[in-house]
């Protein structure tokens, strides 16, 4: 049934349409995640359906008494307050609980007739919104963010902030949850909650995201806008990619007909005078049409061409550490750690926020001094640091003057090349790279930080979050300039598909909290760690489900399959540890490097496939108590 309805929505803000007669519907019970380059609307719509911005035209049509909560991308600056207040505030009863207390706690020993009134009508509007044990969620949800209730919500960190904002929105009860980028700043054991949390939602979830395991995780349906138009995507992420490229791939042959058949009209349109006489006018009205068929024509956006620039080569050793230790008073970060990276090694860094990340890079840089041990920095190294550009864009400046300060050229590799022309291989059209900085979305902020980046010759390339805000295709580019990048490469990143595609080796802030070093990517970490680590996340936000009773009774086919279930696991658990140790082997990502994908694929089936049966033999044992 669908939840919420829009027809024919047009969006324009002088760029060319953001919209153009887009339509969609939202069911109960679907996880949509929205995709597109970065600027081509996916904010804009996703405000429309909460409700936010009028589009230009069209209708949007809650279906019924839809609610619907929206959660933004970028954080509030205006939002103040109490954490605990601030998660009452997503709740359409908030104001009414709070008028009504007020009246309980100021009737007086003889209250007027219009206060009883008032206060009867409060409380209709309660029983009718469910909405009696509002503050006591509230509190229960902040206690298990291990937060003060009454602490300020300003005061918090990125990641605490959004942990916030995604429960105030869930307090609302919403039929409709739309959730802009909820990833960012979140670490990783936050972001496996999150998923679990959106799993058991029982409403129609919209939502954008950069995490390609995120969205693998969750998505039920792909809704792809693409040059203001809104395709929908029955199917998983992987098969979306696998249709999106086809219907390309046909769309590019009929344009080169298209184009075909216009050249063979435009060369008889201006053939001689004798052809002009007895030309047809049919053929030549039809010759306008197809004209103006390919100016209105909207190109699809190119790809990104990221290019680095290198500088001179660094000596063969890099970074040493040997034996380091560091702590703070209240709370230890390293201890007894030893590493070696060599010209060329690209090395993730893991770990939950606050764990001491930055802290380590500010060690192996050099800028902090280990209390214990050495760290020994290599020769030649020319360093340059992502996470220190972010504060360098000015918004009242254009996009043009914010990367070459008023120049016409920027200098890659040596050779000069025009602004404009740099900034189009970053998918800045002349008009968008003209307009200020503060009208940018966070996808083309980001394209432009690292159009800044790539420019500065650099052989050790720190790179803290740079994932943030960018769309799936331009992670991949990514992907593959650092992959080709003969330099260094530090990055510090929760997006684990990002991790696991682009690093040789990881630092991983255990849960002991121990940093120890790994080869390969993220999921090697999981299956090479401590196996006694316990992640203490927070608890998903109570969902109303009906109860159901258990038979505790085995049928014959049931205990058939709980005695074959014990031999079914030691093999399974045989296949894991072969597959884990062949990925733990360093050599398969310098000599096999092709396999890895496949050996991965391989295990992540397997695994899947031994919790099922270790969540079977569970409750078949538990019907034989």
């Amino acid at each position: 049934m669908d939840l919420i309805r829009c027809t024919d929505l047009c969006m324009d803000f002088g760029f060319g349409p953001l919209l153009d007669s887009a339509s969609v519907s939202l069911q109960a019970g679907e996880r949509v995640c929205l995709v597109g380059r970065n600027g081509t609307g996916k904010t804009t719509l996703m405000k429309i359906l909460a409700g936010l911005q009028p589009p230009d035209t069209g209708s949007v049509e809650p279906i019924g008494h839809c609610r619907v909560a929206y959660m933004q991308q970028a954080l509030p600056r205006d939002l103040d307050g109490s954490i605990e207040s601030v998660v009452l505030s997503g709740a359409g009863a908030c104001q009414t609980l709070l008028d009504y207390e007020e009246i309980t706690a100021n009737l007086g020993d003889a209250p007027s007739d219009a206060l009883l009134d008032r206060m009867q009508n409060l409380q209709d509007e309660l029983d009718r919104l469910d909405a009696w044990n509002l503050r006591s969620e509230a509190r229960a949800e902040v206690d298990r963010l291990k937060l003060d209730p009454e602490g300020e919500f300003s005061a918090l960190s990125g990641g605490m902030k959004r942990q916030v904002l995604f429960l105030r929105a869930l307090l609302a009860r919403p039929d409709v949850l739309i959730l802009d980028e909820p990833t960012n700043h979140l670490d990783t054991p936050t972001i496996l909650w999150l998923e679990g949390v959106l799993k058991s939602f029982n409403g129609a979830l919209l939502f954008v995201t950069h995490d390609r395991q995120f969205l693998s995780a969750l998505a039920t349906r792909i809704l792809d806008l693409d040059r203001g138009q809104l395709t929908s995507w029955p199917g998983n992420y992987e098969r979306y990619q696998e249709l999106k490229e086809a219907s390309l791939d046909a769309e590019s042959k009929a344009w080169s007909e298209f184009d075909k058949h216009l050249a063979q009209e435009e060369v008889w349109i201006r053939q001689g005078i004798q052809a002009r006489r007895t030309r047809n006018e049919g053929r030549v009205r039809s010759l306008k049409r197809l004209r103006d068929q390919r100016q209105e024509r909207r190109q699809r956006i190119g790809q990104v061409k990221m290019r680095l620039t290198t500088g001179e080569r660094s000596g063969k050793r890099v970074i040493e550490v040997t034996d380091m230790g560091f702590s703070f008073p209240d709370k230890p970060i390293i201890e007894g750690l030893e590493i070696e990276l060599g010209a060329g090694d690209r090395l993730g860094i893991l770990g939950p926020n606050g764990c001491g990340k930055t802290t380590l890079i500010r060690l192996l840089l050099g800028d902090l001094r280990p209390q214990r041990g050495e760290v020994k920095l290599g020769t030649k190294l020319k360093v340059v640091y992502f996470d220190q550009m972010r504060g360098t864009l000015d918004d009242d400046r254009s996009v043009v003057d914010n990367l070459a300060d008023g120049a016409d050229t920027v200098t890659l590799n040596g050779q000069p090349k025009h602004v404009i022309g740099y900034l189009r291989d970053f998918l800045f059209s002349p008009e968008r790279a003209r307009s200020r900085v503060g009208i940018l979305s966070g996808g083309e902020r980001n394209r432009l930080l690292l159009a800044k980046l790539f420019l500065q010759p650099a052989n050790l390339l720190v790179m803290d979050e740079p994932t943030n805000d960018l769309d799936c295709e331009t992670l991949e580019m990514l992907e593959s300039v650092l992959l080709d990048y003969p330099g260094t490469l530090l990055l510090v990143s929760h997006d684990r598909a990002f991790v696991n595609n682009v690093v040789t080796s990881v630092l991983a802030f255990d849960a002991d909290g121990i940093c120890r070093h790994y080869a390969g990517g993220y999921d090697d970490w999981q299956r090479q760690r401590p196996k006694t680590e316990v992640i203490d996340t927070p608890k998903a936000a109570p969902q109303r489900v009906e109860k159901k009773t258990v038979t505790k009774k085995l049928s014959f086919n049931e205990s058939k399959e709980l005695a074959s279930l014990p031999e079914r696991l030691e093999v399974l658990e045989a296949q894991k540890d072969i597959l884990s140790e062949r990925l733990a082997d360093p050599e398969v990502y310098t000599k096999q490097r092709g396999q890895v994908s496949a050996l991965q694929a391989e295990l992540e089936a397997v695994e899947a496939e031994l919790s099922g049966a270790y969540e079977r033999w569970e409750l078949l044992e538990s019907k034989t108590d």
